[in-house]
Order: C-alpha cells, then sequence, then structure tokens
C-alpha cells in the first residue's frame, strides 16, 4: 500500500470538513485570540461632541474650546470632560480613540456607517435613506450570523428604539440582505421613565401574553396556527413570519428567558446604581441579556427620553453646553460607568465587549447658538472588556479636534476589531438571499488588544 504524502492527507482530510489549512488556521488564529463571548454596543444617536467628552482641548481658542474643562482620570495622561467623572474613573478600563473619521454629516448615513462598517449610498448627499434589502447588515445581524444564542433567545436584541430616532427606520436598523430573519428583535424595558410621562412601544416586544391568557392557552393557541398555516409555510413572507412568531413564543413561554427580560430580579440598589430612567435600565437590561446568552445587545443611548424628557439626543446644534451637563452626560455616565463596574465585579468585563459608537462628531468651533453642528472629519469612541487593553488612547486629533492627527481610523476597523474580540475570522463571508458572498469586513483589527 502505498503512502499519501502528508500534504495530500491534510487536504483529504481537511477538504471533508470543507476547511483548507490556511482557513483552518485562521479559524484557530481567532479563537484563540477571542476572549469576548458578547457585546454591548451603546450607540449615541445624534452625534456625541467629542470636544466635551473624550477629547477636550484646553488650548484650543475659546470659540473652540467651549465652557468644559479636562478632569484628571484613573489614568495619569487621560483626561476626558468634566461632566463625566463616573466615567473618569474607569479610564483604566477603556480604549479611547481620538482618530475616527468619515465623510456623510447626514444622520442616518452616518449612522449606517458606524453601524454596518460600510459607507453608505452617495455619502456627501444629506438626505438620508429609507431600508433596503439591499443594505448592509448592521452590525447586531452580522454577529447574530456567527454566534448562537442561547436556547429561547433571540440573537441580537435592540433597546428601546431603532437606531436614528423613536419614530422611523433608516438603513442600518436591520439585517439588510441578510433578510428580515436576521433582523434584531427590539425591546423596552419595563422600567425607567417614560417620554413625556407616556408610555409607548414604539414597535418593541411585549413580553406578556394578552389578559386572561395563561401559557396552557397560549400553547393551544400555537398548535392551532400552526396546524392553520402548515400548507402555506413553503412561501418566504410565511416562514419569515412564523420565525418571529416562534420567537416571541418562546420568549412568553421560556421562564429562563423571562427572568432575564425581567428587572425586577435586580435588587432596587443596582437599578438605582444605574440609574432610575430609560438610558440606565437599558444598560442594565443589555446586561442581563448578554449574562442569559445573548450575542450582542445594541443599546440606543438617547432618542427621546434618555433622561425622562423630551428631544434628549447628542444633536446638539444649539444650547450645547446647557443640555450636555444637564440632559445627556449626567444618565449616559451613571448608566455606562454601573456597567463597567457591574462587569468588573461579575467577573465579566473580559468577555463582555463594551463599544461606543455614534454617527460623527461636532464642529470645532461654537456657531451663533452655543452648539456645535454635524461634524464627520474627527469624533471619538471607545471600547472596553471582551480582551482590549484599557488605560490606553488610540490616535489623535489636531489641536482643534478638526481632522485626525495620526492612527486615523474609519469605522470597518472598528468593526474589525470588533469581530476579532468576539473571534469571527475577518476573512468570513456573509451570504444574502441569492447564495452570493460578501466580504465580512475590509477593515483592519486596531492594536487594542
Amino acid at each position: 500500500m502505498s503512502s499519501i504524502p502528508r500534504r495530500d492527507f491534510l487536504k483529504l482530510s481537511l477538504g471533508g470538513l470543507g476547511l483548507s489549512v490556511p482557513s483552518l488556521l485562521s479559524a484557530t488564529t481567532a479563537a484563540n485570540a477571542a476572549r469576548a463571548r458578547s457585546c454591548i454596543v451603546l450607540y449615541c444617536w445624534g452625534g456625541m461632541s467629542h470636544h466635551e467628552t473624550w477629547d477636550t482641548k484646553p488650548d484650543a481658542p475659546a470659540e473652540y474650546r467651549g465652557e468644559f474643562h479636562p478632569i484628571a482620570t484613573a489614568v495619569p495622561g487621560i483626561r476626558i470632560g468634566e461632566h463625566l467623572p463616573r466615567l473618569a474613573r474607569h479610564t483604566d478600563k477603556l480604549a479611547i480613540i481620538r482618530s475616527m473619521h468619515h465623510r456623510s454629516s447626514a444622520h442616518g448615513k452616518g449612522m449606517y456607517w458606524n453601524i454596518t462598517g460600510h459607507p453608505p449610498l452617495a455619502p456627501e448627499v444629506a438626505a438620508n435613506q429609507p431600508p433596503s434589502r439591499a443594505d448592509w447588515p448592521s452590525l447586531g445581524a452580522m454577529v447574530s450570523r456567527f454566534r448562537r444564542a442561547a436556547a429561547g433567545f433571540p440573537a441580537a436584541v435592540q433597546i428601546p428604539y431603532p437606531l436614528v430616532d423613536n419614530n422611523t427606520l433608516q438603513a442600518g436598523d436591520n439585517a439588510g440582505f441578510l433578510g428580515s430573519a436576521a433582523d434584531p428583535i427590539i425591546v423596552r424595558p419595563d422600567r425607567g421613565r417614560p417620554w413625556g410621562g407616556v408610555s409607548r412601544d414604539l414597535g418593541a416586544m411585549v413580553l406578556q401574553p394578552s389578559e386572561g391568557v395563561d401559557s396552557r392557552r397560549l400553547v393551544a393557541r400555537q398548535s392551532l396556527v400552526q396546524a392553520i398555516d402548515r400548507p402555506f409555510n413553503a412561501a418566504a413572507p410565511v416562514r419569515s413570519y412564523e420565525h418571529f412568531r416562534q420567537m416571541a413564543s418562546d420568549i412568553l413561554l421560556s421562564p429562563t428567558v423571562q427572568a432575564a427580560f425581567n428587572l425586577d430580579r435586580e435588587s432596587v440598589v443596582t437599578r438605582d446604581h444605574y440609574g432610575q430612567h430609560l438610558c440606565g435600565q437599558s444598560i442594565l437590561l443589555a446586561r442581563r441579556l448578554t449574562e442569559a446568552g445573548v450575542p450582542i445587545v445594541t443599546v440606543v443611548c438617547a432618542a427621546g427620553d434618555l433622561n425622562g424628557s423630551s428631544g434628549d439626543h447628542w444633536d446638539t446644534h444649539g444650547n450645547n453646553f446647557n443640555r450636555l451637563r444637564r440632559d445627556l452626560l449626567p444618565p449616559f455616565d451613571r448608566g455606562v460607568s454601573a456597567l463597567l463596574e457591574d462587569l468588573a465585579e461579575r467577573g465579566r468585563l473580559d468577555e463582555t465587549l463594551v463599544v461606543l459608537l455614534t454617527d460623527f462628531g461636532r464642529t470645532p468651533r461654537i456657531n451663533g447658538g452655543a452648539g456645535r453642528d454635524h461634524y464627520p472629519n474627527a469624533y471619538s469612541i471607545f471600547l472596553a472588556g471582551g480582551g482590549i487593553h484599557g488605560g490606553q488612547v488610540y490616535g489623535s486629533s489636531d489641536r482643534l479636534g478638526a481632522f485626525p492627527r495620526d492612527n486615523p481610523t474609519g469605522p470597518a476597523d472598528v468593526h474589525a476589531t470588533i469581530f476579532h474580540a468576539l473571534g469571527i475570522p475577518l476573512d468570513a463571508h456573509l451570504h444574502d438571499a441569492t447564495g452570493r458572498p460578501f466580504p465580512l469586513t475590509d477593515g483592519r483589527a486596531l492594536p487594542l488588544f
């Protein structure tokens, strides 16, 4: 019997598994590098001002530097805005990126670029674009293709609203060409002061059955509907509808899933620690869901009722300094610092990647209304946990915060870094409904590990 050369033996053995040697090594390397089991994305719609938060410019002229002062943090040499005092105590956990940039000054298109990692159509055109099944998938949808959720849980959750605002969907809000079955579900937490004193679901899932419908009746109704629909289940729209109906049934019938969504399982002390407002309670729910086995949760830390009053989003064209110090930064600072502290105390920070994203930054020069306008040429974000080395700043902007000075970084690079932290190979592909392959990312993982 003739011997088989070692290289041919590897081809035969791995070929049966659909793997080549390079792809096996790539997958192994990514798996070994990964520490994160889940990801929490904190999305600040409107465009968080980097000047007043992560990249203060105290030596700039008054019309650029603004009213706030930088403060010392837990890491010598890293200074951030004075109205983030709680987060200042956690900079040892943060990798702050001060050299972010892209080319679109429209909210929806800036969101699309940051949440999909790909440029939108006509980025220089100000108009936003409605969602389409030709769009790139959202980050949640992409991660859900590579990470399974625990039994009964959705693979990607968004809290408490669509990304751009609380009324309309924009391109980037859903799974795009991956199809509706991969869309993240939107859930509103059962705690947190409601907008304008009025509770609104805004398309969020209601996690309780109708009055008078117990688990036994719900199962009976589900069986009846399935029997009626069975002849039609081959049609794609019916399959999609059935997917979401089954997901809703799993959530309503599973005590484990119900418990994860129930914020009453947390002590009053913990709920207070995150803040008794929609921002804080949404972040707390994200921690509970990732802990229970949801791979990725996106929290919209804006859009309507961040701190219990209308208009609390980060689009500070006017009254920038008062809105930031009074309405925007305090709930954000409280909720995010509580999350980082909670994850660290529970021993889960290394396995939970936390990412701050926003549309873009704000103009270096203050306008006549004491505000700052849309500005995509420079902005800041951060990553924490999930194997990221904290206590570092990556990249910088120039003396006015107008353009990257070194290590310019785009949304694609941030996505590549997220995928790397989650152990998803950067050379992986996504497939649309026709089976066409698309490279997962064209970015590079940043050296933050």
